[in-house]
C-alpha cells in the first residue's frame, strides 16, 4: 500500500481499527463498527465505512474498558505495534474525584 491508497478525505473506520491494531482482522473491525458503540468526535457511528481523519477523537468500548484516542496520523500499512501506536495518543479519563460534583 502507498499514499495513493489513502483517500484525501480520510480512512475507513474499520480499516483504521485494523491498521492501528485495535482489531485482529478487518472482518472483526467491520463487526465492531457496525455495533454502533464507537464514537467519532462524540458522534455515534454504526458504519464501517465512516471516515476518520487526523485530529479525530475516537471513543472505543473495549473489553478492558472504554478508551479514548486522538488520531495523530493515518497509517499507510498495518505495521508492528509500536508503529501503529505512534499514529494515535490515548486521552486519559479524568480522575473520579473530578467527575463527582461538589455539594
Amino acid at each position: 500500500m502507498d499514499m495513493d491508497d489513502i483517500p484525501a478525505g480520510g480512512l475507513r473506520l474499520d480499516k483504521w481499527l485494523w491498521m492501528a491494531r485495535f482489531c485482529k482482522s478487518r472482518s472483526i473491525a467491520q463487526s465492531f463498527a457496525e455495533k454502533g458503540r464507537i464514537r467519532i468526535n462524540g458522534r455515534v457511528v454504526d458504519k464501517p465505512h465512516a471516515l476518520v481523519r487526523s485530529g479525530d477523537v475516537l471513543t472505543l468500548p473495549l473489553a478492558g474498558g472504554v478508551r479514548v484516542v486522538r488520531i495523530l496520523s493515518l497509517p499507510v500499512r498495518r505495521g508492528p505495534a509500536p508503529e501503529a501506536q505512534s499514529g494515535y495518543v490515548e486521552i486519559p479519563a479524568p480522575p473520579a474525584s473530578q467527575l463527582q460534583q461538589d455539594g
